[in-house]
């Protein structure tokens, strides 16, 4: 499969995301593993542990895709079960849709980085952004995309059926995780980056099905 075209950081169409963006979703393995038990970071803020521990009712050590929605809710980011389920698949790289301390903590944090982002780029604070500020948005993240790939996001995510041409907050996580998540898989194959990878039938459906089912 083809590459992106040139771009920054790699000069293949993804750079290196900054760190404390995207925290690198553990390798359990088969995308339908189940979760592995998993505890808070050290230095965790407090209100985070308690939102979690009052989500999660059942003492589990785990919290599902509707208790995960309601919790973000809490801190004023509303989202769709579509884009609950791609953050749970992300951050656990299983489809258990169930979420633990650490992944939750990530989530968390990343959420927080990418609305800082958008409200960076949303100059004019219309609660939207159009193409070209999509476009920066995403190369500050280390993704660059071509043209026809940024007029097909914001085609996808416009809430308007394209007649706004521009994405809101919530659209705006959903895209950059389906981005996120396919750059990822991408590199995986492409391990000289070269902007090029082989994959096998059952490996593509795998990887885009997910995404496309969330």
């Amino acid at each position: 499969m083809a590459g992106y075209p040139p771009g920054s950081g790699s000069g293949y169409g993804y750079g290196a995301p900054p760190p404390s963006a995207y925290p690198a979703p553990p390798a359990y393995g088969s995308p339908f593993a189940a979760l592995v038990p998993s505890a808070f970071p050290p230095g965790t803020d407090p209100s985070l542990v308690s939102c979690f521990q009052l989500a999660d009712q059942d003492g589990s050590g785990f919290i599902d895709d509707m208790e995960l929605q309601r919790s973000l809710s809490s801190y004023n980011q509303t989202f769709s079960l579509r884009t609950i389920h791609l953050l749970m698949y992300l951050f656990t790289n299983t489809n258990t849709r169930k979420i633990g301390p650490k992944e939750f903590t990530s989530v968390f944090y990343s959420l927080q980085n990418w609305r800082g982002i958008f409200e960076k780029y949303d100059s004019d604070r219309s609660g939207k952004i159009d193409a070209s500020e999509l476009r920066e948005a995403l190369l500050s993240l280390g993704f660059s995309v071509s043209p026809v790939v940024l007029e097909l996001l914001v085609s996808k995510y416009d809430k308007s059926s394209g007649m706004n041409k521009a994405i809101e907050y919530d659209n705006f996580i959903e895209c950059c995780l389906t981005v996120k998540g396919l750059t990822e898989k991408f590199k995986e194959k492409d391990i000289a980056y070269s902007g090029s990878a082989t994959f096998t039938y059952e490996a593509f459906m795998l990887i885009v099905l997910p995404f496309l089912v969330a």
